[in-house]
């Protein structure tokens, strides 16, 4: 048989990972994980009843941790899709979109810049609808107000100034 082909009797007959998909996304997120856990070591964590603000942190990475570690032991041992084609578009665009956003939330206030990153985001994929992603920027950039400003309190400036 050659080398390329697969048998018939074993159709996804790949070594000893069955799932590489699974396997390589279950270890990035042990990796994010352990590095968040890291991250947050030097913060104060629970006293008491009190939470202290390494607590979430510590408690969201442990978490991950344990997704990560099921995903990537699921991948290890039950059939699933391979590696795809890595693309760096949808990469690169959602890179771009968060400095966009971190560029622009000064100058032009929370609603352009949350509306504009999040439609640079949409692009990320070829199969972006713009008539879809517009309204679901206009409705995150919506939901962004109410929290951040109205239920939050925080002082974010929401238009730009023209004067």
């Amino acid at each position: 048989m050659s080398q390329g082909m697969e048998s018939p009797d074993r159709p996804h007959a790949r070594g000893l990972i069955r799932s590489p998909q699974d396997f390589w996304g279950g270890l990035a997120l042990v990796a994010l994980a352990a590095f968040a856990i890291y991250a947050a070591s030097d913060l104060p964590g629970q006293r008491g009843f009190a939470f202290g603000p390494g607590t979430a942190p510590r408690l969201f990475a442990s978490l991950l941790l344990v997704f990560g570690i099921i995903i990537a032991a699921m991948g290890a041992f039950m059939e699933g899709p391979p590696l795809e084609k890595f693309h760096f578009r949808g990469v690169l665009l959602i890179a771009v979109s968060i400095f966009v956003f971190a560029a622009m939330i000064r100058p032009i206030g929370l609603v352009p810049a949350t509306f504009i990153s999040f439609m640079i985001a949409a692009t990320a994929s070829k199969e972006t609808r713009y008539v879809e992603s517009s309204i679901m920027a206009v409705a995150m950039t919506i939901f962004c107000v109410v929290l951040f400003v109205y239920l939050l309190n925080l002082p974010f400036q929401l238009w730009p100034r023209w004067s």
